[in-house]
Protein backbone atom coordinates (compact mmCIF):
# COMPACT_ATOMS: atom_id res chain seq x y z
CA UNK A 1 0.00 0.00 0.00
CA UNK A 2 1.63 3.15 -0.71
CA UNK A 3 3.68 3.48 2.22
CA UNK A 4 1.82 0.83 4.26
CA UNK A 5 0.99 -2.74 4.41
CA UNK A 6 2.44 -7.03 3.69
CA UNK A 7 3.02 -12.09 1.31
CA UNK A 8 3.62 -13.97 4.22
CA UNK A 9 1.62 -16.88 3.95
CA UNK A 10 1.97 -17.76 0.37
CA UNK A 11 5.61 -18.16 1.49
CA UNK A 12 4.62 -20.79 4.36
CA UNK A 13 1.64 -22.59 2.80
CA UNK A 14 0.14 -22.47 6.45
CA UNK A 15 -3.70 -22.28 6.60
CA UNK A 16 -5.55 -20.01 8.97
CA UNK A 17 -5.78 -21.51 12.91
CA UNK A 18 -5.91 -19.44 16.04
CA UNK A 19 -2.22 -20.69 16.65
CA UNK A 20 -0.72 -19.19 13.56
CA UNK A 21 1.38 -16.33 13.87
CA UNK A 22 2.67 -13.98 11.21
CA UNK A 23 5.93 -12.37 11.32
CA UNK A 24 7.21 -9.05 10.80
CA UNK A 25 4.27 -6.62 9.98
CA UNK A 26 5.90 -4.14 11.92
CA UNK A 27 8.33 -3.90 14.89
CA UNK A 28 7.98 -3.18 17.94
CA UNK A 29 8.40 0.55 18.70
CA UNK A 30 10.17 2.54 22.26
CA UNK A 31 11.54 5.40 23.37
CA UNK A 32 13.52 7.45 21.11
CA UNK A 33 17.02 9.41 22.36
CA UNK A 34 17.63 12.92 21.66
CA UNK A 35 18.58 12.64 18.22
CA UNK A 36 22.23 11.70 18.45
CA UNK A 37 22.16 8.01 17.98
CA UNK A 38 21.91 7.57 21.49
CA UNK A 39 21.74 3.83 23.25
CA UNK A 40 18.22 4.42 23.53
CA UNK A 41 17.16 4.89 20.38
CA UNK A 42 14.94 2.80 17.84
CA UNK A 43 16.48 1.02 15.05
CA UNK A 44 14.70 -0.10 12.37
CA UNK A 45 17.32 -2.96 11.32
CA UNK A 46 17.88 -4.25 14.82
CA UNK A 47 14.20 -3.86 15.41
CA UNK A 48 11.71 -6.97 16.46
CA UNK A 49 8.92 -7.61 14.29
CA UNK A 50 5.13 -7.84 15.93
CA UNK A 51 3.68 -10.84 15.66
CA UNK A 52 0.06 -11.05 13.86
CA UNK A 53 -2.38 -14.32 14.83
CA UNK A 54 -4.94 -15.89 13.03
CA UNK A 55 -8.14 -16.12 15.55
CA UNK A 56 -10.77 -18.66 16.07
CA UNK A 57 -14.38 -18.19 15.18
CA UNK A 58 -14.53 -17.31 19.00
CA UNK A 59 -11.88 -14.02 18.39
CA UNK A 60 -14.32 -12.70 15.94
CA UNK A 61 -17.38 -12.48 18.16
CA UNK A 62 -18.21 -9.13 19.27
CA UNK A 63 -18.44 -6.78 21.24
CA UNK A 64 -14.59 -6.03 21.36
CA UNK A 65 -13.01 -5.95 24.58
CA UNK A 66 -12.86 -2.74 26.29
CA UNK A 67 -9.46 -0.47 26.38
CA UNK A 68 -8.44 0.06 30.14
CA UNK A 69 -9.17 3.28 31.33
CA UNK A 70 -11.62 4.47 28.64
CA UNK A 71 -14.72 6.64 28.98
CA UNK A 72 -17.25 7.10 26.47
CA UNK A 73 -18.40 10.66 25.22
CA UNK A 74 -17.23 13.69 24.17
CA UNK A 75 -15.62 14.47 20.57
CA UNK A 76 -12.30 14.20 19.62
CA UNK A 77 -10.54 16.04 16.79
CA UNK A 78 -7.18 14.97 14.31
CA UNK A 79 -5.23 17.75 12.87
CA UNK A 80 -3.03 16.45 9.77
CA UNK A 81 -1.36 17.80 6.48
CA UNK A 82 -3.72 15.78 3.66
CA UNK A 83 -7.39 14.81 3.22
CA UNK A 84 -8.36 12.01 1.69
CA UNK A 85 -7.60 11.66 -1.98
CA UNK A 86 -10.19 8.71 -2.44
CA UNK A 87 -12.62 7.53 -0.02
CA UNK A 88 -14.03 4.75 -2.43
CA UNK A 89 -12.75 1.61 -0.23
CA UNK A 90 -11.99 0.51 -3.87
CA UNK A 91 -9.12 3.27 -4.79
CA UNK A 92 -7.92 3.38 -1.25
CA UNK A 93 -4.36 1.93 -1.00
CA UNK A 94 -2.94 4.88 0.93
CA UNK A 95 -2.12 4.23 5.04
CA UNK A 96 -3.75 7.50 5.89
CA UNK A 97 -6.93 6.60 4.36
CA UNK A 98 -6.70 3.10 5.92
CA UNK A 99 -5.98 4.60 9.45
CA UNK A 100 -8.73 6.52 9.21
CA UNK A 101 -11.94 4.71 7.84
CA UNK A 102 -12.56 2.05 10.01
CA UNK A 103 -14.41 4.72 11.62
CA UNK A 104 -17.08 3.88 9.39
CA UNK A 105 -16.05 0.98 6.83
CA UNK A 106 -16.52 -2.64 7.68
CA UNK A 107 -14.85 -5.69 5.54
CA UNK A 108 -15.19 -8.92 6.16
CA UNK A 109 -12.19 -9.70 8.01
CA UNK A 110 -9.82 -7.19 9.80
CA UNK A 111 -7.34 -6.71 12.19
CA UNK A 112 -8.22 -6.98 16.32
CA UNK A 113 -5.79 -5.02 18.46
CA UNK A 114 -5.48 -5.97 22.21
CA UNK A 115 -4.54 -3.86 24.97
CA UNK A 116 -0.50 -4.51 24.68
CA UNK A 117 -0.59 -4.16 20.85
CA UNK A 118 -1.18 -7.32 20.06
CA UNK A 119 -3.14 -7.62 16.13
CA UNK A 120 -5.29 -10.63 15.69
CA UNK A 121 -6.82 -11.45 11.66
CA UNK A 122 -10.51 -12.21 13.06
CA UNK A 123 -14.23 -12.22 11.18
CA UNK A 124 -15.34 -8.79 11.12
CA UNK A 125 -18.82 -8.83 9.25
CA UNK A 126 -17.42 -12.57 8.46
CA UNK A 127 -17.97 -15.39 11.58
CA UNK A 128 -14.43 -15.71 11.37
CA UNK A 129 -11.35 -15.04 8.98
CA UNK A 130 -12.28 -17.46 6.59
CA UNK A 131 -11.99 -21.16 5.53
CA UNK A 132 -9.44 -22.56 2.47
CA UNK A 133 -10.57 -25.26 0.61
CA UNK A 134 -8.01 -26.51 -2.82
CA UNK A 135 -4.70 -25.65 -1.19
CA UNK A 136 -5.69 -21.70 -1.36
CA UNK A 137 -7.61 -21.89 -4.66
CA UNK A 138 -11.09 -21.72 -3.00
CA UNK A 139 -12.12 -19.36 -0.20
CA UNK A 140 -15.55 -18.86 1.93
CA UNK A 141 -16.44 -16.36 3.56
CA UNK A 142 -19.84 -16.44 6.08
CA UNK A 143 -21.54 -13.18 7.20
CA UNK A 144 -22.76 -12.60 10.49
CA UNK A 145 -26.52 -11.68 11.40
CA UNK A 146 -27.24 -8.72 12.22
CA UNK A 147 -24.86 -6.05 10.83
CA UNK A 148 -26.48 -2.91 9.40
CA UNK A 149 -26.14 0.42 7.10
CA UNK A 150 -26.66 3.52 8.35
CA UNK A 151 -29.80 3.49 7.11
CA UNK A 152 -31.01 0.36 9.12
CA UNK A 153 -31.05 -1.89 6.28
CA UNK A 154 -29.19 -5.09 6.66
CA UNK A 155 -25.88 -5.89 5.10
CA UNK A 156 -26.51 -8.88 2.75
CA UNK A 157 -24.50 -11.28 0.99
CA UNK A 158 -25.43 -9.82 -2.48
CA UNK A 159 -23.62 -6.52 -0.52
CA UNK A 160 -20.41 -8.66 -0.61
CA UNK A 161 -20.62 -9.99 -3.99
CA UNK A 162 -21.40 -6.68 -5.23
CA UNK A 163 -18.54 -5.09 -3.31
CA UNK A 164 -16.71 -7.37 -5.32
CA UNK A 165 -17.45 -7.49 -8.48
CA UNK A 166 -17.47 -3.27 -8.76
CA UNK A 167 -14.00 -3.98 -8.25
CA UNK A 168 -13.85 -4.53 -11.87
CA UNK A 169 -15.72 -1.66 -13.18
CA UNK A 170 -13.72 1.21 -15.51
CA UNK A 171 -13.94 3.94 -12.91
CA UNK A 172 -11.92 1.77 -10.10
CA UNK A 173 -8.94 3.62 -11.25
CA UNK A 174 -6.53 3.32 -7.95
CA UNK A 175 -6.27 0.55 -5.55
CA UNK A 176 -4.90 -2.92 -5.23
CA UNK A 177 -5.77 -5.51 -7.40
CA UNK A 178 -5.14 -8.55 -6.42
CA UNK A 179 -9.12 -9.95 -6.66
CA UNK A 180 -8.84 -8.51 -9.89
CA UNK A 181 -5.93 -10.66 -10.84
CA UNK A 182 -6.65 -13.86 -9.11
CA UNK A 183 -10.57 -14.49 -9.76
CA UNK A 184 -11.39 -16.68 -12.36
CA UNK A 185 -12.70 -15.59 -15.28
CA UNK A 186 -11.45 -11.77 -13.94
CA UNK A 187 -9.81 -10.98 -17.50
CA UNK A 188 -12.18 -9.14 -19.54
CA UNK A 189 -14.81 -8.86 -16.69
CA UNK A 190 -15.72 -5.01 -16.84
CA UNK A 191 -18.14 -5.14 -13.64
CA UNK A 192 -22.09 -5.78 -12.26
CA UNK A 193 -23.55 -2.72 -13.63
CA UNK A 194 -24.48 -4.23 -16.83
CA UNK A 195 -26.56 -7.00 -14.99
CA UNK A 196 -23.58 -9.69 -15.15
CA UNK A 197 -22.20 -11.33 -12.38
CA UNK A 198 -18.73 -12.95 -12.06
CA UNK A 199 -19.34 -16.68 -12.07
CA UNK A 200 -16.07 -17.20 -9.58
CA UNK A 201 -17.73 -14.91 -6.62
CA UNK A 202 -20.48 -17.64 -5.45
CA UNK A 203 -23.10 -16.78 -2.85
CA UNK A 204 -25.27 -19.12 -1.66
CA UNK A 205 -27.22 -18.22 2.00
CA UNK A 206 -25.07 -16.13 3.60
CA UNK A 207 -21.52 -17.66 2.69
CA UNK A 208 -19.52 -16.30 -0.05
CA UNK A 209 -17.15 -18.66 -2.12
CA UNK A 210 -14.23 -17.14 -4.15
CA UNK A 211 -12.36 -19.05 -6.88
CA UNK A 212 -8.88 -18.12 -7.61
CA UNK A 213 -7.05 -18.98 -10.44
CA UNK A 214 -3.91 -19.95 -8.50
CA UNK A 215 -3.15 -20.88 -4.59
CA UNK A 216 -3.53 -18.01 -2.08
CA UNK A 217 -3.23 -18.71 1.71
CA UNK A 218 -2.91 -15.91 2.13
CA UNK A 219 -6.26 -14.27 0.76
CA UNK A 220 -7.85 -13.90 4.18
CA UNK A 221 -5.03 -11.17 4.92
CA UNK A 222 -5.27 -9.78 1.69
CA UNK A 223 -8.94 -8.94 2.46
CA UNK A 224 -7.83 -7.44 5.49
CA UNK A 225 -6.93 -4.53 3.36
CA UNK A 226 -9.40 -1.47 3.73
CA UNK A 227 -9.73 -1.67 0.23
CA UNK A 228 -11.99 -4.15 0.40
CA UNK A 229 -14.43 -2.85 2.70
CA UNK A 230 -18.02 -3.58 1.92
CA UNK A 231 -20.35 -1.11 -0.32
CA UNK A 232 -23.93 -1.34 -0.44
CA UNK A 233 -25.38 -2.47 -3.42
CA UNK A 234 -28.74 0.09 -2.99
CA UNK A 235 -26.33 2.64 -2.56
CA UNK A 236 -23.69 2.34 -4.98
CA UNK A 237 -23.59 5.97 -6.51
CA UNK A 238 -20.63 4.54 -8.92
CA UNK A 239 -18.22 7.24 -9.00
CA UNK A 240 -19.63 9.38 -6.66
CA UNK A 241 -19.32 6.77 -3.97
CA UNK A 242 -15.75 8.23 -3.63
CA UNK A 243 -17.33 11.44 -2.23
CA UNK A 244 -19.36 9.93 0.53
CA UNK A 245 -19.12 5.75 1.69
CA UNK A 246 -21.99 4.67 3.27
CA UNK A 247 -20.91 3.59 6.52
CA UNK A 248 -22.33 -0.10 8.47
CA UNK A 249 -19.17 1.07 11.03
CA UNK A 250 -19.79 3.19 14.52
CA UNK A 251 -19.70 6.17 12.86
CA UNK A 252 -21.03 8.23 9.51
CA UNK A 253 -19.83 10.93 7.76
CA UNK A 254 -22.56 13.94 8.32
CA UNK A 255 -20.55 17.08 6.28
CA UNK A 256 -17.30 17.00 4.47
CA UNK A 257 -15.08 19.90 3.31
CA UNK A 258 -12.71 18.70 1.36
CA UNK A 259 -9.43 19.53 2.04
CA UNK A 260 -10.36 21.42 5.11
CA UNK A 261 -12.41 19.27 7.35
CA UNK A 262 -14.65 16.36 7.60
CA UNK A 263 -17.73 15.78 10.91
CA UNK A 264 -18.45 12.18 11.76
CA UNK A 265 -21.03 11.57 14.33
CA UNK A 266 -22.56 8.03 15.97
CA UNK A 267 -24.34 5.03 13.34
CA UNK A 268 -26.89 4.51 15.66
CA UNK A 269 -27.81 1.52 13.55
CA UNK A 270 -24.12 -0.05 14.22
CA UNK A 271 -24.37 -2.71 16.76
CA UNK A 272 -21.41 -3.80 18.85
CA UNK A 273 -22.20 -7.17 19.20
CA UNK A 274 -21.75 -7.58 15.71
CA UNK A 275 -17.96 -5.72 15.78
CA UNK A 276 -14.50 -7.39 17.54
CA UNK A 277 -12.25 -4.75 16.34
CA UNK A 278 -13.94 -1.66 17.23
CA UNK A 279 -14.62 0.33 20.31
CA UNK A 280 -16.65 3.93 19.91
CA UNK A 281 -16.02 5.93 23.00
CA UNK A 282 -16.47 9.43 21.34
CA UNK A 283 -19.48 10.99 20.35
CA UNK A 284 -18.21 12.88 17.69
CA UNK A 285 -14.92 12.69 15.49
CA UNK A 286 -14.17 16.73 14.00
CA UNK A 287 -11.13 15.98 11.40
CA UNK A 288 -9.28 18.92 10.34
CA UNK A 289 -7.16 19.00 7.52
CA UNK A 290 -3.92 21.38 5.97
CA UNK A 291 -1.89 21.37 8.90
CA UNK A 292 2.06 21.62 8.72
CA UNK A 293 4.21 19.40 10.63
CA UNK A 294 5.36 22.42 13.02
CA UNK A 295 1.92 24.23 13.17
CA UNK A 296 0.54 20.91 14.91
CA UNK A 297 3.83 20.15 16.72
CA UNK A 298 3.67 23.42 18.37
CA UNK A 299 -0.25 23.35 19.00
CA UNK A 300 0.54 20.14 20.73
CA UNK A 301 3.14 21.28 22.95
CA UNK A 302 0.73 24.47 23.93
CA UNK A 303 -1.80 22.11 24.56
CA UNK A 304 -4.46 24.34 24.77
CA UNK A 305 -8.53 24.08 24.03
CA UNK A 306 -9.75 21.54 21.64
CA UNK A 307 -6.03 20.81 21.21
CA UNK A 308 -5.82 18.59 24.61
CA UNK A 309 -8.60 16.61 22.88
CA UNK A 310 -6.44 15.92 19.27
CA UNK A 311 -4.60 13.47 17.57
CA UNK A 312 -2.82 13.18 14.56
CA UNK A 313 -2.66 9.91 12.45
CA UNK A 314 -0.49 11.63 9.80
CA UNK A 315 1.26 14.37 11.12
CA UNK A 316 4.60 13.33 13.49
CA UNK A 317 6.68 15.47 15.37
CA UNK A 318 8.47 18.17 13.89
CA UNK A 319 11.79 17.69 13.16
CA UNK A 320 12.72 21.14 14.07
CA UNK A 321 11.10 19.88 17.48
CA UNK A 322 12.15 16.76 17.88
CA UNK A 323 14.94 17.58 20.36
CA UNK A 324 12.81 19.61 22.13
CA UNK A 325 10.04 16.93 22.81
CA UNK A 326 12.33 13.99 23.64
CA UNK A 327 14.39 15.93 26.19
CA UNK A 328 11.40 17.30 28.13
CA UNK A 329 10.06 14.16 30.47
CA UNK A 330 6.33 15.67 30.58
CA UNK A 331 6.16 15.65 26.47
CA UNK A 332 7.59 12.22 26.21
CA UNK A 333 4.48 11.23 28.03
CA UNK A 334 2.40 11.72 25.03
CA UNK A 335 4.08 10.35 22.59
CA UNK A 336 3.99 7.28 20.80
CA UNK A 337 6.76 6.10 19.32
CA UNK A 338 6.90 2.87 16.83
CA UNK A 339 8.96 1.61 13.89
CA UNK A 340 7.69 1.27 10.51
CA UNK A 341 7.79 -1.70 7.98
CA UNK A 342 7.64 0.77 4.92
CA UNK A 343 10.73 1.78 3.17
CA UNK A 344 10.19 5.43 1.33
CA UNK A 345 12.31 5.69 -1.83
CA UNK A 346 12.73 7.90 -4.53
CA UNK A 347 11.38 5.78 -7.61
CA UNK A 348 13.39 6.78 -10.81
CA UNK A 349 10.94 6.69 -14.32
CA UNK A 350 12.55 4.11 -16.44
CA UNK A 351 10.44 5.15 -19.15
CA UNK A 352 12.41 8.67 -19.28
CA UNK A 353 15.45 7.62 -17.68
CA UNK A 354 16.43 4.35 -19.67
CA UNK A 355 20.07 4.51 -19.07
CA UNK A 356 21.01 1.97 -16.15
CA UNK A 357 24.51 4.17 -15.54
CA UNK A 358 22.54 7.43 -14.82
CA UNK A 359 20.17 5.48 -12.96
CA UNK A 360 22.87 4.24 -10.43
CA UNK A 361 24.71 7.78 -10.98
CA UNK A 362 21.37 9.00 -8.71
CA UNK A 363 22.29 6.06 -6.26
CA UNK A 364 25.97 6.92 -5.83
CA UNK A 365 25.15 10.48 -5.47
CA UNK A 366 22.26 10.47 -3.04
CA UNK A 367 22.43 12.63 -0.09
CA UNK A 368 21.32 10.43 2.50
CA UNK A 369 22.68 11.61 5.47
CA UNK A 370 21.68 14.98 4.86
CA UNK A 371 18.32 14.18 4.21
CA UNK A 372 18.11 11.97 7.32
CA UNK A 373 19.39 15.31 9.20
CA UNK A 374 16.25 17.86 7.70
CA UNK A 375 14.24 15.12 8.47
CA UNK A 376 15.29 15.12 12.14
CA UNK A 377 18.12 12.93 13.10
CA UNK A 378 18.10 9.19 14.20
CA UNK A 379 15.12 9.40 16.41
CA UNK A 380 12.74 9.14 13.07
CA UNK A 381 14.74 7.64 10.66
CA UNK A 382 17.25 4.89 9.26
CA UNK A 383 19.10 5.63 6.41
CA UNK A 384 17.90 2.95 3.77
CA UNK A 385 19.68 0.58 1.29
CA UNK A 386 17.33 -1.77 0.22
CA UNK A 387 13.56 -1.88 -1.31
CA UNK A 388 12.45 -4.82 1.30
CA UNK A 389 12.32 -3.35 5.13
CA UNK A 390 14.49 -5.03 7.60
CA UNK A 391 11.29 -5.81 9.41
CA UNK A 392 9.48 -7.63 6.54
CA UNK A 393 10.37 -11.44 5.74
CA UNK A 394 12.39 -11.34 2.46
CA UNK A 395 14.71 -8.47 3.73
CA UNK A 396 18.25 -9.50 2.58
CA UNK A 397 20.63 -6.69 3.70
CA UNK A 398 23.21 -5.49 1.15
CA UNK A 399 24.24 -1.85 -0.06
CA UNK A 400 24.93 -1.96 -3.74
CA UNK A 401 25.99 1.78 -3.69
CA UNK A 402 28.01 2.40 -0.41
CA UNK A 403 25.81 4.68 1.87
CA UNK A 404 26.76 2.80 5.05
CA UNK A 405 30.53 3.96 4.06
CA UNK A 406 29.84 7.25 2.40
CA UNK A 407 26.10 8.58 3.30
CA UNK A 408 26.92 11.68 2.49
CA UNK A 409 26.54 10.52 -1.16
CA UNK A 410 30.01 9.71 -3.30
CA UNK A 411 29.53 12.50 -5.76
CA UNK A 412 32.98 11.38 -7.64
CA UNK A 413 31.60 8.07 -8.72
CA UNK A 414 28.74 8.83 -9.92
CA UNK A 415 30.00 11.90 -12.18
CA UNK A 416 32.52 9.09 -13.46
CA UNK A 417 29.23 7.01 -14.40
CA UNK A 418 27.75 9.75 -16.00
CA UNK A 419 30.70 10.43 -18.22
CA UNK A 420 30.39 6.86 -18.89
CA UNK A 421 26.79 7.01 -20.51
CA UNK A 422 27.75 10.40 -22.13
CA UNK A 423 25.09 11.87 -20.05
CA UNK A 424 26.50 15.15 -17.81
CA UNK A 425 24.36 17.82 -17.50
CA UNK A 426 21.29 15.00 -17.67
CA UNK A 427 18.05 17.14 -16.60
CA UNK A 428 16.14 15.18 -13.73
CA UNK A 429 13.00 16.45 -12.90
CA UNK A 430 12.10 15.62 -9.60
CA UNK A 431 8.58 15.63 -7.73
CA UNK A 432 8.10 15.83 -3.83
CA UNK A 433 4.57 16.10 -1.81
CA UNK A 434 4.26 19.55 -1.03
CA UNK A 435 5.59 20.34 2.75
CA UNK A 436 7.72 22.42 4.67
CA UNK A 437 10.32 19.90 5.02
CA UNK A 438 10.12 18.41 1.49
CA UNK A 439 11.21 22.40 0.51
CA UNK A 440 14.57 21.83 2.54
CA UNK A 441 15.15 18.55 1.72
CA UNK A 442 14.72 19.50 -2.46
CA UNK A 443 17.26 22.05 -1.77
CA UNK A 444 19.80 19.06 -0.16
CA UNK A 445 19.29 16.93 -3.21
CA UNK A 446 19.91 19.46 -5.62
CA UNK A 447 22.76 20.96 -4.67
CA UNK A 448 24.18 17.27 -4.14
CA UNK A 449 23.16 16.29 -8.15
CA UNK A 450 24.45 19.36 -9.11
CA UNK A 451 27.54 18.44 -7.78
CA UNK A 452 27.57 15.03 -9.29
CA UNK A 453 26.87 16.35 -12.56
CA UNK A 454 23.28 16.48 -12.89
CA UNK A 455 20.70 19.44 -13.58
CA UNK A 456 17.92 18.89 -11.40
CA UNK A 457 14.51 20.34 -11.46
CA UNK A 458 12.58 20.08 -8.71
CA UNK A 459 8.32 20.04 -8.36
CA UNK A 460 6.67 20.45 -5.43
CA UNK A 461 3.19 18.67 -5.98
CA UNK A 462 -0.01 18.74 -4.18
CA UNK A 463 0.11 16.37 -1.27
CA UNK A 464 -3.49 15.10 -1.23
CA UNK A 465 -3.31 13.91 -5.33
CA UNK A 466 0.43 13.58 -4.94
CA UNK A 467 -0.21 9.66 -5.95
CA UNK A 468 -2.73 9.56 -8.29
CA UNK A 469 -0.46 12.19 -9.79
CA UNK A 470 2.14 10.23 -9.98
CA UNK A 471 -0.11 6.68 -10.94
CA UNK A 472 -0.39 8.12 -14.60
CA UNK A 473 1.46 6.32 -17.43
CA UNK A 474 2.27 9.86 -18.79
CA UNK A 475 3.58 11.61 -15.98
CA UNK A 476 6.16 14.24 -16.43
CA UNK A 477 8.89 13.64 -14.07
CA UNK A 478 11.64 11.55 -13.91
CA UNK A 479 11.96 11.03 -10.57
CA UNK A 480 9.20 11.43 -7.31
CA UNK A 481 9.33 10.52 -4.04
CA UNK A 482 6.89 8.01 -2.49
CA UNK A 483 6.88 4.58 -0.44
CA UNK A 484 5.58 1.09 0.35
CA UNK A 485 5.36 -1.10 2.78
CA UNK A 486 4.43 -4.68 2.22
CA UNK A 487 0.23 -5.12 2.32
CA UNK A 488 0.68 -7.97 4.71
CA UNK A 489 4.17 -9.94 5.79
CA UNK A 490 6.83 -11.01 3.15
CA UNK A 491 8.38 -10.00 -0.12
CA UNK A 492 5.53 -10.61 -2.65
CA UNK A 493 3.39 -7.51 -2.05
CA UNK A 494 6.45 -5.66 -0.84
CA UNK A 495 7.56 -5.84 -4.68
CA UNK A 496 4.82 -7.45 -6.86
CA UNK A 497 2.53 -4.59 -6.72
CA UNK A 498 5.78 -2.33 -7.92
CA UNK A 499 8.16 -3.54 -9.36
CA UNK A 500 5.93 -6.16 -11.71
CA UNK A 501 5.86 -4.68 -15.72
CA UNK A 502 2.72 -6.77 -16.02
CA UNK A 503 1.01 -4.29 -14.00
CA UNK A 504 1.85 -0.82 -15.27
CA UNK A 505 -1.39 1.41 -15.44
CA UNK A 506 -2.93 4.41 -15.02
CA UNK A 507 -3.40 4.41 -11.39
CA UNK A 508 -0.87 1.63 -10.59
CA UNK A 509 1.84 1.66 -7.99
CA UNK A 510 4.80 0.69 -10.46
CA UNK A 511 5.98 4.00 -10.39
CA UNK A 512 9.29 3.11 -11.92
CA UNK A 513 6.95 1.48 -14.78
CA UNK A 514 10.05 -0.97 -14.57
CA UNK A 515 9.32 -3.92 -17.28
CA UNK A 516 12.17 -6.34 -16.93
CA UNK A 517 11.66 -9.93 -18.15
CA UNK A 518 13.94 -11.27 -15.63
CA UNK A 519 12.63 -9.82 -12.71
CA UNK A 520 8.42 -10.90 -13.91
CA UNK A 521 9.90 -14.02 -14.43
CA UNK A 522 11.89 -14.22 -11.12
CA UNK A 523 8.67 -12.69 -9.12
CA UNK A 524 6.65 -15.78 -10.79
CA UNK A 525 9.14 -18.20 -9.71
CA UNK A 526 9.90 -16.91 -5.91
CA UNK A 527 5.33 -16.58 -5.64
CA UNK A 528 5.44 -20.59 -5.91
CA UNK A 529 8.11 -21.25 -3.29
CA UNK A 530 6.07 -22.50 -0.22
CA UNK A 531 9.72 -23.32 1.94
CA UNK A 532 9.52 -20.03 4.51
CA UNK A 533 13.73 -19.58 3.92
CA UNK A 534 13.86 -20.42 0.23
CA UNK A 535 10.86 -17.94 -0.62
CA UNK A 536 12.37 -15.05 1.50
CA UNK A 537 15.44 -16.46 -0.19
CA UNK A 538 14.55 -15.22 -3.57
CA UNK A 539 12.58 -12.23 -2.71
CA UNK A 540 15.77 -10.88 -1.09
CA UNK A 541 17.67 -11.94 -4.51
CA UNK A 542 14.91 -10.08 -6.37
CA UNK A 543 15.39 -7.05 -4.21
CA UNK A 544 18.79 -6.79 -4.88
CA UNK A 545 18.19 -7.42 -9.34
CA UNK A 546 15.58 -4.48 -9.14
CA UNK A 547 18.08 -2.27 -7.34
CA UNK A 548 20.83 -3.69 -9.80
CA UNK A 549 18.82 -2.01 -11.96
CA UNK A 550 18.31 1.21 -10.16
CA UNK A 551 14.97 1.72 -9.95
CA UNK A 552 14.52 3.06 -7.23
CA UNK A 553 16.77 5.44 -4.84
CA UNK A 554 15.95 3.88 -1.50
CA UNK A 555 15.67 6.80 1.02
CA UNK A 556 14.78 5.96 4.37
CA UNK A 557 13.02 3.49 6.89
CA UNK A 558 10.84 5.65 9.50
CA UNK A 559 10.52 5.54 12.47
CA UNK A 560 7.29 7.12 13.89
CA UNK A 561 6.68 9.45 16.36
CA UNK A 562 3.19 10.15 16.79
CA UNK A 563 2.55 13.27 19.96
CA UNK A 564 -1.04 13.96 21.11
CA UNK A 565 -2.94 16.04 23.46
CA UNK A 566 -2.88 15.95 26.94
CA UNK A 567 -7.41 14.40 27.34
CA UNK A 568 -7.05 11.63 24.57
CA UNK A 569 -5.89 8.14 25.65
CA UNK A 570 -5.87 4.46 24.58
CA UNK A 571 -3.13 5.49 21.76
CA UNK A 572 -2.46 1.72 20.78
CA UNK A 573 -0.19 0.73 17.22
CA UNK A 574 -2.33 -1.56 14.97
CA UNK A 575 0.64 -3.60 13.76
CA UNK A 576 -2.03 -4.82 10.81
CA UNK A 577 -2.59 -1.46 9.60
CA UNK A 578 1.04 0.01 10.63
CA UNK A 579 -0.43 3.02 12.44
CA UNK A 580 -2.62 4.19 14.98
CA UNK A 581 -5.64 2.40 16.18
CA UNK A 582 -8.00 5.07 15.71
CA UNK A 583 -10.98 2.92 17.04
CA UNK A 584 -9.62 2.48 20.50
CA UNK A 585 -9.06 6.54 20.89
CA UNK A 586 -11.02 7.95 23.49
CA UNK A 587 -10.77 11.75 25.37
CA UNK A 588 -10.84 12.24 28.90
CA UNK A 589 -12.81 15.25 29.54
Amino acid sequence: MSFSRRNFLIATGVAAASSTVLSACSSGGGGGDTGSGGKNAPNVSKGKADKILVGTKADSTGPAPEVPGAVKGGTIWTMDQLDCDHLDPAQIWSSYEGWITPLFMRGLVGYKIASNGTATLVGDLATDAGTMKDGGKTWSFTLKDGAKWEDGSDVTIEDVRHTFERLFASFITYGPRYPQQWLVGGKGYKGPYDGKHLDSIEISGKTVTFRLNTARTDFNFTLGMRAFSLVPKKHDTKEDYDKKPFSCGPYKIDSRQPGKSMSISRNAHWDPKTDPIRNAYPDKWQLQFGFQLLASTDRYIADQGNDQHTVSMFNEIAPERIQKVLADAQLKKRILTHLDTATYYYAINTTRIKDVKVRQALNYAWPSQQCQLIRGGTSNSEIATTIISPLTPGHTDFDLYGKRKKPTGDPVKAKALLKEAGKIGQKVVIAFQQSDNAVKQAVAIKNALTKAGFTPVTKQVDKTTFYTQIAQIDNTYDMFAAGWSADWPGGYTALQPTFDGRVIANGASNWPQLNNPSVNKAIDAAALITDTEKANAAWGAIDRQIMELAAVVPDYWPIRNWLHGSKVGGLIYDAGATGIAITKLYTTA
